[in-house]
């Protein structure tokens, strides 16, 4: 009997091209989908190469378990897979992927050529386009696949305006073979943009290494690894000082049984783990790896398998937290001045590839080069381990790594420039409870504002009114966190007077109000009014503190009562503290510095500003030219 209804059946080409807009949104999409296909193939290196960011051409290859013949044209059928058979399967998921939807949904946008073979006798040439089959015969090739896509959102137009600049769309692929690669360091990867190398690891399983061909070795050497575990969950990463941020949270990579994902709580608890350590504004390079157990996490949650569904999500940011916190706590965190001001010094360039010529790249050399499995060298002064690839043309013309000698040199001179700290017994230090820092003596103040202190190994410039502001948070932390009974009555009460919405969430809100010892009474439908306040208030800034309080509450209606305290101890410390232009005589000089080195943490202001800065005897030598050459390490008599 005919329909004549008006719902029908979508046409299978239809459907595809749908799928297509869920999981391929752009270039860098493809490469995401096909690269995890390449990894699931148990794939040890992979060559990615893409022309005019990928909206020309994108070819991913692979020396994986390939797929085979009779395979091929079932692998392009919507939902169809290797990976998941029952129910069972879809909660034990350790394939980055199984939907099924990524190859399909390609073919169905694109025109794409398969090329793969799992002997490496015989392969299997498959042409699509717009996901219809249109050519199939044997080829040759070693063992692996080669997916090459062309003409992406041919047939369909309207896609194109969501596609941003080449510029734009390069940073998009870029990112994503960085973290897959970040996520699978064992494996080799390399990106070639228009003959050109863009990213290319070793593949040699050690993340810092492959930390150090993403980010670069000045910054690999310089990161923090830690480690945190218990029953059910492994984490390990490494994380950046406090002095080497970025503006915004892209720089910090989460990685979930080998899988890239997005998570929110537990981004916030990387930076949560710095606690006051990072400036405002500012968020620091990490890299965390979680291990869990399959059946405790849901990929099967969003098409790009990007967000997952945790269980115990506020467990593992707390294990996260809580390994940056102690790792970070017993850390030398002073700046070295004159490193800061000169960057591109011998020791802080950044090694990088050099460009082999687009005529010399090929998969073979790829393969070859990562052949050789010698110890590879390394320079580098925090870990042994790292090295950043230098492609070097030998007669043969095949790749290999290598090190420039003249960083042999760089190393042996930071060996000696390592000192023993040693304080004469006459000498008159600022008390140091504070393991690490360096014990001071005062020597002066400029400007009103810096106070400069020595040490055996060199000298410091301190920031006043950071120091004071740190001393103080500390102290207020702690009062707040007691909520004393401790009230001071004020002769004038306060009224506030708040709009109908805010009001509802300030009454909401009075327990958090309440946990620092801020007690507002109903006056009125829409006022308050405040008859007390917690003794260590500063005095004639009762209603600004208290107003400032309330905006806390009012900015951010999730607020728990330990932000609010530390929000209010930060706001007290800086209300507090010591202000630039202030003269201090040396009496009160020296009990700031005696103040700041008894501090839990007397690197940062509550802000994550500096509070010194250190200017190395090393460094004092070279600026007045005692060691004369970069190259010599000899001192002038």
């Amino acid at each position: 009997m005919e329909n004549l209804g008006l719902i029908h059946e979508l046409s299978v080409e239809l459907s595809n091209q749908i799928a297509a807009g869920e999981v391929i949104e752009r270039p860098a999409s493809v490469v995401k989908e096909l690269v995890e296909n390449a990894i699931d193939a148990h794939a040890t290196q992979i060559l990615i190469t893409v022309k005019e960011s990928g909206m020309k051409s994108i070819e991913i290859n692979d020396n994986g378990d390939g797929i085979e013949a009779d395979d091929v044209e079932i692998a392009f059928q919507p939902h169809t897979t290797s990976k998941i058979s029952t129910e069972h399967d879809l909660f034990n998921v350790l394939t980055l992927g199984f939907r099924g939807e990524a190859l399909a949904s390609i073919a169905s946008v694109s025109k794409l050529t398969i090329v793969t073979s799992t002997d490496g006798k015989s392969a299997i040439q498959a042409k699509f386009s717009g996901n219809t089959l249109v050519d199939k015969k044997t080829f040759a090739r070693s063992k692996g696949t080669t997916v090459t896509v062309e003409d992406l959102f041919f047939n369909t137009p309207a896609r194109l305006k969501y596609v941003k600049s080449l510029h734009t769309e390069l940073n998009k692929i870029v990112d994503i073979v960085d973290r897959l690669a970040m996520g699978h360091p064992e494996i080799s990867v390399r990106l070639i943009h228009d003959g050109k190398d863009i990213v290319w690891t070793s593949g040699n399983d050690n993340l810092q290494q492959t930390m150090a061909g993403i980010y670069g070795r000045t910054i690999a050497s310089h990161m923090f690894e830690f480690e945190n575990s218990d029953e059910d969950y492994a984490i390990k990463g490494y994380f950046s000082k406090p002095d080497t941020t970025r503006s915004n949270r892209s720089y910090i990579s989460l990685i979930l049984n080998g899988r890239y994902i997005r998570n929110y709580q537990l981004t916030n608890a990387v930076i949560r783990g710095y606690g006051s350590k990072l400036m405002v504004g500012r968020f620091p390079i990490a890299i965390i790896d979680i291990k869990l157990d399959p059946t405790l996490v849901d990929i099967n949650v969003h098409p790009t398998k990007q967000e997952v569904r945790l269980t115990n999500e506020g467990h593992i940011a707390d294990m996260i937290s809580e390994g940056i916190k102690n790792k970070i706590a017993n850390q030398n965190l002073i700046p070295d001045a004159v490193k800061n001001l000169d960057r591109k010094t011998t020791s802080d360039q950044v090694i990088k590839p050099v460009e082999p010529k687009p005529e010399q790249i090929s998969f073979d050399e790829l393969t070859t080069m990562n052949q050789i499995n010698e110890p590879m060298p390394t320079t580098l002064p925090v870990d042994s381990n790292i090295v950043t690839p230098v492609v070097n043309k030998q007669l043969t013309g095949t790749p290999i790594f290598d090190e420039p000698k003249h960083l042999e040199e760089w190393d042996k001179r930071l060996a000696n420039e390592k000192e023993t700290k040693v304080i004469p017994d006459n000498s008159e230090v600022v008390d140091n409870t504070n393991t690490g820092f360096p014990d001071l003596r005062y020597i002066g103040q400029i400007h009103g504002t810096y106070l400069v202190a020595e040490s055996n190994e060199g000298f410091y410039l301190i920031d006043q009114h950071a120091a004071q502001e740190r001393v103080n948070y500390e102290y207020y932390r702690k009062e707040i966190g007691k909520v004393s009974d401790d009230q001071q009555r004020l002769l004038v009460p306060i009224v506030l007077d708040y709009p109908n919405s805010e009001s509802i969430l300030i009454r909401e809100k009075k327990p958090i109000l309440e946990s620092i010892g801020l007690y507002l009474e109903d006056f009125g439908q829409n006022s308050f009014v405040v008859n007390t306040h917690p003794t260590w208030f500063v005095e004639g800034q009762e209603e600004s503190t208290i107003k400032e309080m309330i905006d806390y509450v009012l900015n951010d209606s999730k607020i728990s009562v330990a932000s609010f305290r530390e929000k209010n101890a930060i706001m007290m410390s800086c209300k507090r503290a010591i202000k630039a232009n202030h003269h201090l005589d040396e009496i009160q000089a020296v009990e700031l510095l005696n103040n700041l080195t008894k501090a839990e943490n007397p690197y940062n202001c509550p802000h994550g500003r500096p509070v010194l800065v250190e200017f190395s005897n090393k460094d004092l030598e070279k600026m007045f030219k005692r060691i004369q050459d970069p190259h010599d390490t000899r001192e002038s008599e």
